[in-house]
């Protein structure tokens, strides 16, 4: 949602997804951030087809002419082997409603994992073709070494840093600022 806030800020017209029908209140989440950014959501039913529901967001995205069409999908678990197989048929969808789609896929990963964002990072790059990530409470350098492994390990870019709980704390992510709150210059 955070996301979205900024292309809207932008001035560019969004749609979300709401494709999370596994984990309980994601969509209700979505819709409360949808009403306050006036911003449509396509949802599905709670335990839905997340493919069905991302098909549906994007045919409604291209018909109604909208800029970015914004799909949060189920996946934080990367060891659950049906989570990954979902993201899979997701991303396949989502390629049959739009030629050439996705355009663009982020993953948000939490910063204070260590390690295990690194894991997940691997298991989603090898699910499907993830294009650049999204660092979520990094709101202290302690909180982001695994930054720069991400970058090294799988060269994927960090296109922006969640530094707190309010809509506009989703910043582009600025390496060198990173480097010079680590090393404390």
């Amino acid at each position: 949602a955070k996301l979205g806030k900024r292309f809207v800020d932008e001035g560019r017209s969004v749609l979300f997804g709401a494709a999370d029908t596994f984990r309980a209140a994601a969509v209700d989440q979505l819709q409360v951030w949808g009403d306050r950014l006036k911003v449509e959501v396509v949802a599905g039913a709670p335990e839905g087809d997340q493919g069905a529901v991302a098909f549906s967001a994007v045919q409604a995205g291209v018909a109604r002419k909208v800029d970015i069409i914004l799909i949060d999908t189920a996946g934080r678990l990367h060891t659950r082997f049906n989570l990954m197989e979902e993201l899979k048929k997701v991303y396949r969808v989502v390629g049959k409603a739009l030629d050439g789609a996705p355009h663009e896929v982020w993953l948000v990963l939490d910063a204070t994992t260590g390690q295990n964002a690194l894991q997940q990072a691997r298991a989603f790059k090898d699910a499907v073709k993830v294009s650049g990530v999204i660092l979520s409470k990094l709101d202290s350098s302690a909180h982001g070494g695994m930054a720069f492994a991400i970058q090294r390990e799988l060269g994927l870019p960090i296109l922006f840093a969640g530094l707190g709980e309010q809509p506009d704390d989703l910043q582009p992510f600025d390496a060198d600022a990173f480097v010079d709150g680590i090393l404390g210059s």
